[in-house]
């Protein structure tokens, strides 16, 4: 799928790990995902209003803030990911990397492919998408409550700051009160 992006439009961002695999359910790896989401935010200058990660995929809420469109980002984001990992996997001889190999020999982390994404059009489009990912986990078993979930924007939007990737104020004021979820 290939991704059309509105400038300085909101997109909801979905990607999944190779063949659905769990492969982010280690928790160094999903801190890995965290500060390497973090620093390509910094480095790449976009807009992230919320995030979860889930076992195999990824959900963002993101906007690009200038000329550079946010497949770049995105692109620079799965590659220090996967490539950090898999590094690791080598030299351990991990057993995950024979489900991961290509036919070229390489390995893949990521599916191919541009995920499932939309263009935010609307501000009630906004909160459903906060609300699913926050509640994301907590549909698939994996916590009681959004807020058990460490790996989710939900901390920030409960306005818990300072942590390893915040978030940015939602563009209108009078959203600073909404807590991301109900």
């Amino acid at each position: 799928m290939k991704r059309r992006e509105v400038p300085g439009g909101i997109r909801f961002i979905t990607f999944s790990c190779e063949h659905r695999l769990k492969l982010l359910s280690n928790p160094r790896i999903a801190d890995i995902f965290v500060s390497s989401m973090a620093r390509t935010r910094s480095q790449h200058r976009f807009s992230l209003y919320g995030w979860v990660l889930m076992p195999e995929h990824i959900h963002m809420l993101a906007a690009s803030t200038n000329d550079a469109a946010l497949e770049e980002a995105l692109e620079g984001l799965k590659k220090s990911v996967a490539t950090r990992v898999i590094r690791r996997w080598r030299q351990l001889n991990a057993p995950i990397l024979e489900r991961l190999i290509r036919p070229d020999g390489l390995a893949r982390f990521w599916l191919k492919g541009g995920g499932f994404d939309h263009n935010i059009r609307r501000e009630g489009s906004f909160a459903k998408d906060i609300r699913y990912m926050h509640l994301n986990p907590v549909k698939r078993g994996l916590v009681a409550s959004p807020q058990d979930w460490p790996w989710s924007s939900i901390h920030w939007w409960l306005g818990q700051r300072g942590g390893v990737c915040d978030c940015d104020e939602h563009p209108d004021p009078g959203w600073k009160e909404w807590r991301g979820f109900v």
